[in-house]
């Protein structure tokens, strides 16, 4: 009998003693590893932010240990947050196009006929996004335009690797621009939206819909903060921000690894670019390069870097990182010169904010008309926080809104 009192005293102690742990590590890791730049706003909340968010991540890698599940599955449950409450404004739809799960927004106010949409893909490097967890943000999105939103459901790495995620977003909006008018949209009015890995993904659907010339044209396309090249992780941005929350370099990679191989393998010598072959370095230069980075962006201190021994084992691991499907900064010229007007927001304090100047700077150059915001203060992942409450940052309505302005000017 006096068994049982014991082992809950046992589990207690433990529960108290992990969760002291964690709290500790919390703090270590905020304060040794994390660099909030001083201009930006609202420090002592993305400061809580940040902490919060590591210690969770710690408490998933520590379940995953226990083997009751892999950390992904904790972390796309954070990731998803806590459900907003219902919204009177909008009609809210769960559906399925080709058996890809979608969830369409419309607003009461709007015509049930000739709607213009955007379809936007949620982000998370292909293991974390979903609906819910962009449910904030494709509700702010339908309130504040006049677009039918329809947000992707997309499978998740690691149980479906790449290209899968992407090809079920290739499935469904070529579904919708089929079937556009049997939602009340107009086909020639569709915009393909996303951030951060939804603005790759969004990037490459609208390159892969260049050959299919049975639907209709895409009208736009959005990138917000994208991830669009694996050639060169040492520009500019990736040394200025690596230790920026919340998509520090290393984690950074970590999860593009794992989207693309399921393995975490080599991740230090990735952050080198020992991937890259001496031909492929060559090849690409034209394309990803420091030296076509404005000089302004390099004022916070840049050092080139030469390239460390070329690694075989990791460029064979690697090798469909270079597939514009994955990079679509390495599409070719042909391809780009064909996409449509383009809306590319940059954040300053972001590890991929050079991979949006980059394809500007691509598309520009191939003839495609380039709407450009480049927050001076922002960082990555600043959209994801709209209408969120206590973790609600003053930052979000400013990012979202001149994507809203391009929508509005379409």
């Amino acid at each position: 009998m006096e068994l049982v009192p014991s082992l809950w005293a046992l589990a207690l102690s433990l529960s108290v003693g992990t969760l002291g742990w964690l709290l500790v590590w919390g703090v270590y890791y905020n304060v040794t590893r994390t660099h909030l730049p001083p201009d930006l706003k609202q420090r002592t909340k993305l400061r809580w932010i940040t902490f919060l968010q590591n210690v969770l991540m710690a408490l998933a890698l520590g379940i995953e240990k226990l083997g009751v599940c892999n950390r992904y599955k904790i972390w796309q449950l954070i990731f998803n947050g806590i459900p907003p409450l219902g919204d009177s404004g909008l009609i809210i739809k769960d559906l399925r196009f080709d058996e890809v799960p979608v969830r369409m927004y419309r607003s009461k106010s709007q015509p049930s006929k000739k709607s213009r949409a955007i379809v936007y893909i949620p982000g998370g490097v292909g293991l974390l996004g979903s609906i819910s967890a962009y449910e904030r943000v494709c509700r702010f999105i339908a309130r504040e335009s006049e677009f039918v939103v329809v947000s992707i459901g997309y499978r998740l790495a690691p149980e479906h690797l790449y290209p899968v995620p992407l090809l079920d977003c290739c499935t469904a909006v070529a579904h919708f621009l089929k079937h556009a008018a049997d939602y009340g949209v107009d086909p020639n009015h569709i915009t393909i939206a996303g951030d951060s890995s939804g603005g790759t993904f969004a990037a490459a659907v609208c390159q892969r819909l260049t050959a299919r010339k049975d639907l209709p044209r895409v009208q736009a396309q959005v990138l917000i903060y994208p991830f669009l090249q694996a050639v060169d992780f040492n520009l500019p941005s990736y040394q200025q921000n690596h230790s920026v929350p919340p998509l520090f370099k290393k984690r950074a990679v970590k999860l593009g690894l794992t989207y693309l191989t399921g393995m975490r393998k080599h991740v230090r010598c990735l952050m080198k670019n020992a991937h890259v072959t001496r031909d492929l370095q060559a090849k690409y230069q034209k394309w990803v390069s420091a030296d076509l980075i404005p000089d302004e962006f390099k004022a916070r201190g840049y050092v080139p870097m030469e390239l460390p021994p070329f690694c075989e084992a990791l460029h064979s691991l690697y090798e469909k990182g270079f597939d514009p499907m994955f990079s679509p900064l390495l599409a070719e010229d042909e391809i780009l010169r064909q996409l449509p007007k383009t809306f590319i927001l940059t954040c300053e304090y972001d590890v991929v904010r050079d991979d949006g100047l980059l394809y500007k700077k691509r598309l520009e150059d191939n003839g495609v008309p380039v709407t450009w915001c480049h927050i001076k203060d922002g960082f990555h992942g600043t959209a994801f926080f709209i209408d969120y409450g206590l973790f609600e940052l003053e930052i979000s309505h400013r990012s979202l809104k001149p994507l809203i302005q391009f929508l509005e000017d379409l």
